[in-house]
């Protein structure tokens, strides 16, 4: 690979030759945009439609997503549900909570989204469901954990997909700062050295990664 290629373009080009972003989730980016606080912390377009493609290729019946935000990675997530599918998607904050909640009543698919709202280390003890994806995209210093609580009930060959692996940079440093990046730090290495999973690191947005349970 070339050392000249420019992550930026890299991103642009990602952005224009991929397919047009559905009106509602370009609802969703833009109220994001101009309403809250941390808009950064939308999946946004190009990581979105992966997720999509993900799911559109597992054809999961059960989805567990832990931190919803403004409902856009669980609209794409459920693109991909079977006809009886269910996705459960946990969210701390009431407010963020309720903007979700009024994008998925808006979507022919909202039907298939359940929204908790609480602290996802209560709550997912309390679903008795067989997954076949997890999306972990919460608070940082919580990965590890929710990671050893969603395993057991992953099926086997099930996936699991944390985001933010790099976490702006600062978890490919020897020396991470910040609470958060250390802890994204730790969560890489745990995954990296457990030997019941399969992994494997995708260079989007701010990384993502794709664990199968063998």
């Amino acid at each position: 690979m070339s050392d000249n290629l420019n992550y930026e373009l890299l991103n642009q080009f990602a952005e224009v030759y991929s397919s047009k972003e559905d009106p509602l989730l370009a609802a969703v980016n833009d109220f994001t945009q101009k309403n809250h606080a941390e808009p950064h912390m939308l999946s946004g377009h190009v990581q979105g439609l992966l997720l999509k493609m993900f799911s559109l290729m597992i054809r999961p019946q059960r989805i567990l997503e832990i931190g919803t935000f403004t409902g856009y990675s669980a609209l794409c997530l459920a693109e991909g549900l079977t006809e009886d599918g269910c996705l459960h998607t946990i969210e701390s904050r009431e407010h963020t909570a309720a903007i979700a909640q009024n994008f998925f009543d808006q979507s022919p698919i909202g039907h298939k989204i359940k929204l908790h709202t609480g602290l996802a280390a209560d709550i997912i003890p309390q679903l008795d469901e067989t997954w076949d994806m997890v999306f972990i995209d919460a608070d940082k210093t919580g990965y590890i954990n929710y990671f050893e609580l969603v395993l057991p009930k992953v099926r086997k060959n099930g996936f699991i997909f944390a985001d933010n692996i790099f976490f702006h940079g600062e978890a490919l440093k020897e020396n991470a700062k910040g609470k958060s990046g250390k802890a994204v730090k730790e969560f890489n290495n745990y995954i990296n050295n457990r030997t019941d999973i399969e992994k494997v690191v995708l260079t989007v947005r701010d990384g993502l990664y794709l664990i199968r349970k063998r």
